[in-house]
């Protein structure tokens, strides 16, 4: 992640223009600038940039997305509020390429190992958010 995607991150986050989150950004970069080595250091920046930054997707109940295409391998990372989450990966035809399920909301990710073109169908009981991340 470029150090400016970062910096809109927290930007955004100050703002309230992100959902709340349960980690405390200023002591996470508090942490990130203890770690000596530069290459964990790094890491621990780009690992909390990822976390903190917005979703491809969001929405509450179903709803269908745009179609999007990957040239590499990418991760789909999606969290749900709600009890019920089926989501449908579906490749350029429609044919379902993949069912992905979450009980109960939490967070969980799939690896989309093929490049295409995709979208998603989702039906949840509550509100959800979608990224897709490299792997």
């Amino acid at each position: 992640m470029r150090p400016h995607s970062l910096v809109a991150v927290l930007a955004l986050s100050a703002a309230g223009k992100l959902a709340a989150s349960s980690i405390d950004i200023p002591n996470e970069l508090q942490h990130c600038l203890s770690v000596v080595d530069h290459h964990q250091r790094l890491a621990c920046f780009d690992g909390l940039a990822a976390r903190h930054s917005p979703p491809r997707f969001a929405g509450r109940h179903g709803a269908t997305t745009e179609a999007f295409t990957i040239a590499t391998a990418q991760r789909l990372r999606y969290q749900s509020d709600g009890a019920i989450f089926v989501m449908y990966l579906r490749d350029a035809s429609g044919e379902v390429a993949q069912n992905l399920v979450l009980h109960g909301g939490g967070e969980d990710s799939y690896l989309i190992g093929k490049p295409g073109t995709y979208s998603l169908q989702v039906n949840g009981s509550e509100t959800w958010r979608i990224w897709l991340e490299a792997p």
